[in-house]
């Protein structure tokens, strides 16, 4: 179900006709909810550091966990230290205070930990908190760790509760604003004209063409920059290999590749590997966040399958030596670098002044 809407919000579809009521509904309900915290009646928190959060105005992947974990390795190279909190999902049973959770890889578990949360925190190499309350989460982060300077929200654009200093939207190159319209007749969690509030706009363009692209963001007048994923590399699930994707390529060559995806939008992972030059026998593409478990893999004809990093964070303990992740990193431009790291400067700057005078 949920492929086949991100399929059909890609276009007008008469069906589609039906739903505009909703969408009328949820237009003016997101937009009274974002009034309530812009004139005070609903209170929006600040935290003693800087916070930048990364999101994005559709539904479905568009790349952030990736440009997370970029934001911190840039800032980390400029002395910067940050932490991370992330929403968590429906599965996370958070075992400390005030329903949060300190996420490191002794305390991960799959089904108890999302797969967002797993992730950054096995690849940061930062503290990584989980909670639907990202206050909460933000604020427990610094009580543990005081020495942090900044903190990165992965996900939360909308989640306007939480102060923010830097507000970073990742578009989807491809699939762009899909057909315009607004959940549930459309992908749009809010109007293209968000995009002119935040500082800066990040596109995925892994796998579409500048010329083609349909996530356009030429006639606003906030910064935008491109963003690909590359820098490929395979590990195995079962074992400590890992493989470029060119010796990938060459030492299973002729065998028979099946390619899972339980990501935001499987399509273009499968489509990444055809790129990398690999065959894919097969493909299954299961919902965004899916609890994998081994009856998933049991019965599949396949020589090798191979998945997303975040979809692996869930496979590690039934794992057979069938199993690779695909890593890749976001690849940016080093003019997002200096966007970023001069930003931050500054506002480390103006909290060090806040914090004197209050």
């Amino acid at each position: 179900m949920e492929a086949w809407f991100l399929r059909e919000w890609q276009r007008n579809s008469p069906w589609q006709i039906l739903l505009r009521p909703l969408s009328w509904l949820f237009a003016v309900m997101s937009a009274t909810r974002a009034a309530l915290y812009r004139i005070g009646i609903l209170r929006v928190q600040r935290v003693a550091v800087p916070v930048i959060v990364v999101g994005n105005i559709t539904v479905g992947g568009t790349g952030k966990t990736p440009l997370v974990l970029a934001i911190v390795a840039i800032l980390a190279r400029a002395g910067i230290r940050c932490g991370v909190v992330t929403r968590g999902y429906a599965a996370v049973a958070a075992p400390s205070r005030d329903n949060v959770q300190h996420v490191t890889a002794e305390s991960q578990t799959p089904g108890t930990t999302s797969d967002e949360a797993m992730l950054l925190a096995n690849r940061s190499g930062v503290p990584v908190y989980a909670s639907v309350n990202r206050v909460v989460a933000a604020q427990t982060l610094l009580a543990e760790h005081p020495e942090i300077d900044v903190i990165v929200c992965d996900d939360g654009l909308q989640h306007y509760a939480l102060g923010r200093d830097i507000e970073i939207c990742v578009v989807d190159g491809a699939r762009g604003f899909g057909n315009g319209g607004r959940l549930p007749a459309g992908p749009l969690r809010e109007s293209p004209s968000r995009l002119r509030a935040v500082d800066a706009i990040v596109v995925n363009r892994t796998g579409s063409h500048a010329a083609s692209a349909r996530g356009d963001t030429a006639s606003l007048s906030t910064q935008s920059y491109s963003m690909t994923l590359g820098n490929e590399v395979f590990l195995s699930l079962a074992g400590g290999d890992t493989f470029s994707a060119e010796e990938m390529r060459a030492q299973f060559n002729g065998k028979r590749i099946h390619a899972v995806a339980g990501i935001g939008n499987p399509p273009r992972f499968f489509a990444h590997l055809s790129r990398l030059g690999f065959v894919l026998a097969t493909t299954t593409a299961f919902p965004d966040h899916h609890a994998f478990s081994r009856a998933d893999f049991a019965n599949l004809d396949a020589d090798i399958i191979l998945m997303t990093e975040k979809d692996a964070v869930k496979c590690r303990q039934f794992a057979d030596a069938r199993m690779w992740l695909m890593q890749v990193d976001a690849l940016l431009p080093a003019a997002f670098g200096e966007f970023l790291v001069n930003r931050v400067a500054a506002l480390k700057v103006q909290h060090v002044a806040r914090s004197k005078t209050a």
